[in-house]
């Protein structure tokens, strides 16, 4: 049985982090990790019910478009896809199914396993949001830092209207802005899908280059407002922190300057910061619809969309479970991030992990 490109690729990287947490962080992500559990079947059962009392019925798309299906073809589909049976035999069955990753067939007309779908689209989302959060984590930090540090001077003011003009500015008309200055006006990148015509005759680096391309726009685009918001959320921390006593007294002690800022602020500053980044995890999967619909990039974002429109539960399911499996994962990650970052944190956290 071959393994799917989502597990070849999540499977390592747990044994990456696993390898690197201490024995009381490993411990403590364990526990976490089984008491998401209910809370995952929770999530998955409010979900199914609200999917359900949406009005009409799945086969609808089916069958209004079809002026030859009757009320019989109807009725059928319905046993087919399991539609005729309680809701609580609906949900029951998709949570056998789900138990061995299985989350069902897309109610689309290729019918295919909504696994499949997923998985094929998973790369593609992953990329451009995995980009886009390490641009935000690199260009932020550096910005917040600096513009705390100069507070009130020229730089400060000056990125402060930057930051603000990008955070209040549409990522929609954004995108727009991009697709006419850079793909239409200069003509220096693609302004749609994934790939050229001409991808499958380059060679290896030329359609790692094409793929670049394509990318550059959506990637940067996205990465704009988070970048904002989180450079503001440093600089505040770090102006509060700054004030602090215990800084002071770094100073007093004669520490330089970068390494009371380094080690001991900016350390400090980051813990509001872990929190946000634990939240965009989520956004990983379903963060990027505006993106891949206005460059018309084939990634989850973009299916969940047709998916919903399409009332096609299976796959609709499939894209709320991956989004309550991040948001939970994304709330673990804040915590040891926490932990990490506060030994006061640490220390607290463990305790209360330790049985009495």
């Amino acid at each position: 049985m071959t393994t799917s490109p989502f597990f070849r690729f999540v499977v390592p990287l747990v044994i990456f982090v696993a390898d690197r947490l201490s024995g009381e962080m490993l411990k403590y992500a364990i526990k976490r990790i089984i008491m998401m559990i209910p809370s995952l079947l929770g999530i998955t059962l409010i979900s199914f019910i609200v999917i359900h009392l949406a009005p009409g019925e799945p086969t609808d798309m089916i069958t209004d478009l079809n002026p030859q299906a009757s009320l019989t073809a109807k009725r059928r589909l319905n046993e087919i896809y399991g539609l005729d049976k309680p809701i609580h035999v609906q949900y029951w069955n998709w949570l056998k199914r789900l138990a061995t990753l299985d989350l069902g067939r897309s109610m689309s007309p290729d019918r295919r396993p909504v696994r499949d779908k997923i998985a094929e689209r998973l790369p593609v989302t992953l990329t451009l949001n995995l980009f886009s959060m390490v641009i935000i984590i690199l260009v932020s930090v550096p910005l917040g830092l600096w513009a705390a540090v100069k507070a009130g001077g020229l730089f400060d003011r000056a990125s402060t209207v930057v930051v603000f003009i990008f955070f209040a500015a549409p990522s929609f008309w954004l995108a727009l802005l991009g697709m006419w200055l850079f793909g239409v006006k200069l003509g220096w990148l693609p302004i749609s899908g994934l790939t050229s015509l001409s991808h499958d005759n380059m060679s290896f680096f030329g359609k790692i280059f094409d793929l670049a391309k394509h990318l550059a726009m959506p990637i940067i685009i996205s990465s704009l407002g988070g970048l904002a918001g989180l450079s503001r959320y440093l600089r505040s921390n770090m102006l509060e922190i700054m004030r602090q006593d215990y800084l002071t007294t770094a100073r007093a002690k004669g520490l330089p300057e970068r390494i009371v800022i380094r080690k001991h602020a900016l350390r400090n500053a980051l813990i509001p910061v872990i929190t946000i980044l634990g939240l965009s995890v989520p956004g990983l999967v379903g963060g990027s619809v505006i993106m891949e619909s206005i460059y018309a990039i084939p990634g989850l974002g973009q299916l969940f969309y047709s998916a919903v429109m399409g009332r096609d539960y299976p796959l609709v399911m499939g894209g709320l479970v991956i989004g309550a499996v991040l948001t939970l994962i994304g709330n673990l990650l804040a915590d040891l991030g926490y932990a990490w970052a506060d030994p006061r944190v640490r220390d607290q956290t463990f305790m209360r992990s330790r049985p009495s």
